[in-house]
């Protein structure tokens, strides 16, 4: 085993460029901005074979390609170049011991607009072939081209010839996928569920049946929970709940017991794990695990062996919690060994004597290891980041501040390290969603951010994920409201305690992150002294009239509001006047979470009224900076828009 980390580090990680610190810890750009050099593992079912993703540094564009181990003869290779100008690969999935599944992202074009199409490859280890999991001969049975063609719904274990796949293309409407049954050696398609109105998902149960169907209205924001019987027959009401209600039932997978469903529901405020008797005409939920003043929010787990639940991932730290007594003996043997980190059990072999672990926390990036439990050993693969170890990185620290209202935001503290925490240039982080949160995890922004010596809030504003019913529903319809106050209460909790210097302060984030950015250098002109928005939106009213076109108007109506008029005032275009300090906008072009328009509009805005405005458009660049070049034209241009402002 020692050959595989030799192997993967002399072979690629080696080859990080030399860190040119001119500080004592600091680093290069590239030590944070690129895309991680080892970014997926996947175990093949026989534990013989180890798939990796792996940024090739060598290129003379470095882009992800996939790399094979095998754990017994200590062979590596690459199995095949990756065209990154065409595709950028997203994941590996074994489908048996001989077929390596391959989703990628390409971009295209639909209806005269450039658009991200997916897809599924397959890879033959033994004929070293490379084909599309859909076959141009299967695509003909389909109305038209569907855009995503990457989805697994079920890897039909015990039929490794075949999987189940969710795919538009039968029905006119984009967002009603059926389920088919793909032949990894014949490319024959077969249907196993046709859609069904406003279905978005399936899920099947243990035994690889259609069971489950997800229903929402695009009328409204009104869910419904539906079963399957037999295929293609009538479906039966399970739930109907509206969204962002108490009501609200999310099915997480079956146990063993076609009739055990379990889901995720709300326990006394927050979001817990049930099980449910299918055959109990009052669906009645037995609470399973939940915990104290914070959601569950996370996957259902199971035995490859027998099959049953046997835990899930839980809370915004993803820590695992196993009911299963032999997975919570080898938890805690590996939190023994791994005393200072999360440890995920990614993959596991069929029988589940061999796994792979991903090791990491705040200031550990990411460490693969290879267990083999017969001979009760465990090595490290390789870590995710090169360049990043813990003793350069800094823990974030929990904190908690009142917002005006007395409402308490939990926020997190990050410190440059060696200075003493005493009116330090700070950069005020926001994160996007919004209905999403900042942990104690590795967060790379952060981490580069105090690399550079600025201290750095990330504070979870009302709205925010993973901390109850009513607090991720206070922040509905709270854009430029109470969620800005949040920010802005927070960056003068940290003038008041002495950490911030009231005289350098730079407020960032990126997609609603920007949005608040912007929002806040024009609300308080003078609380900061320069903004940074990646993919921000700049016009509110604009981002909800354009998803009239989409199936998510209602839903985005319901978190945003649709008085225009309020919308457009709650904008930072509206208030660009007000920004009276240095601003870096940065978007790409390819952007389909939030539109170019929004940092493009903004942009002239700003230049019009003599503002000091710089702008970076990213060709073909996505809303994820999932591009390595991308990524490193970005983080330079914030690093040097702060050397020079703050």
């Amino acid at each position: 085993m020692k050959r595989i980390l030799a192997l993967i580090i002399l072979l690629f990680i080696s080859q990080t460029p030399t860190a040119r610190a001119t500080t004592p810890q600091q680093l290069p750009v590239e030590a944070f901005a690129s895309i991680p050099d080892v970014s997926w593992m996947a175990l093949s079912p026989n534990g013989k074979h180890i798939a990796s993703l792996i940024l090739d540094r060598e290129a003379e564009v470095p882009h992800k390609i996939v790399a094979l181990f095998n754990t017994e003869t200590g062979q590596f290779h690459i199995p095949l170049k990756n065209n990154h100008q065409r595709y950028t690969i997203l994941t590996l999935n074994w489908a048996s011991n001989e077929i390596l599944l391959i989703s990628a992202m390409k971009p295209s074009k639909r209806f005269g607009k450039r658009a991200n199409e997916t897809v599924l490859f397959k890879y033959n280890i033994k004929t070293g072939e490379t084909d599309n999991v859909l076959t141009q001969k299967a695509l003909k049975r389909f109305k038209y081209v569907p855009q995503h063609k990457h989805q697994i719904v079920d890897l039909l274990t015990k039929d490794p010839e075949h999987i189940l796949m969710s795919v538009g293309g039968f029905s006119q409407r984009v967002n009603e996928d059926s389920v088919i049954k793909v032949n990894l050696n014949t490319g024959k398609v077969t249907t196993e569920q046709y859609y069904r109105e406003h279905v978005s998902k399936w899920i099947t149960d243990q035994q690889h049946k259609v069971r489950i169907a997800i229903y929402r209205d695009p009328e409204n924001t009104e869910y419904r929970v539906y079963e399957q019987g037999e295929a293609n027959s009538d479906l039966r009401l399970l739930w109907k709940y509206e969204a962002f209600t108490e009501d609200a039932v999310t099915p997480l997978g079956f146990d063993v017991n076609p009739n055990t469903l379990y889901v995720k529901a709300y326990h006394q405020g927050y979001l817990a794990i049930f099980k449910v008797d299918l055959t109990d005409p009052k669906l009645t939920k037995e609470l399973v695990y939940s915990r104290i003043n914070q959601d569950v929010n996370g996957r259902l787990l199971h035995s490859k062996i027998t099959r049953q639940a046997i835990g899930v991932s839980v809370g915004s730290d993803n820590e695992y919690h196993f009911w299963d007594k032999s997975y919570q003996q080898l938890s805690s043997r590996l939190k023994q060994a791994l005393p200072d980190t999360q440890n995920y059990l990614i993959q596991l072999s069929k029988n589940e004597r061999r796994y792979i672990v991903f090791a990491t926390s705040a200031t550990q990036p990411g460490l693969y290891l290879y267990g083999d439990r017969d001979a009760n050993s465990l090595e490290v693969i390789t870590t995710k980041y090169a360049q990043l170890t813990p003793n350069v990185l800094v823990k974030p620290k929990a904190v908690n501040y009142q917002a005006r209202d007395g409402l308490t935001i939990p926020s997190y503290l990050s410190l440059p390290k060696g200075i003493e925490a005493k009116k330090l240039p700070t950069i005020i982080f926001p994160h996007g969603g919004p209905q999403s949160y900042t942990g104690d995890s590795f967060d790379y922004w952060a981490q580069f951010f105090a690399n550079r010596g600025y201290a750095v809030l990330q504070m979870n504003f009302r709205g925010s994920a993973g901390y109850g019913h009513q607090f991720t529903t206070a922040g509905l319809q709270g854009w430029g409201k109470e969620m800005q106050t949040d920010v802005e209460d927070g960056t003068r909790y940290l003038i008041n305690e002495g950490i911030a210097d009231p005289k350098r302060i730079c407020i960032a984030g990126a997609s609603y992150g920007g949005y608040a950015a912007m929002m806040g250098a024009a609300m308080t002109p003078d609380l900061y002294q320069c903004v940074i928005s990646f993919a921000g939106v700049a016009d509110v009213e604009d981002l909800v009239k354009l998803s009239r076109f989409y199936t998510n108007h209602e839903m985005t109506k319901k978190i945003i509001g649709d008085d225009y008029n309020a919308l457009y005032e709650r904008s930072p275009i509206y208030h660009a006047d007000k920004i009276n300090v240095p601003i870096l906008l940065i978007h790409g072009d390819n952007d389909k979470v939030v539109q170019v328009s929004q940092s493009r509009d903004m942009y002239r805005k700003l230049d019009g009224l003599d503002k000091k405005v710089k702008y970076l458009e990213i060709d073909n660049g996505n809303h994820y900076l999932s591009n390595n070049q991308h990524r490193l034209m970005t983080f330079k241009a914030i690093d040097e828009f702060l050397s020079k402002n703050l």
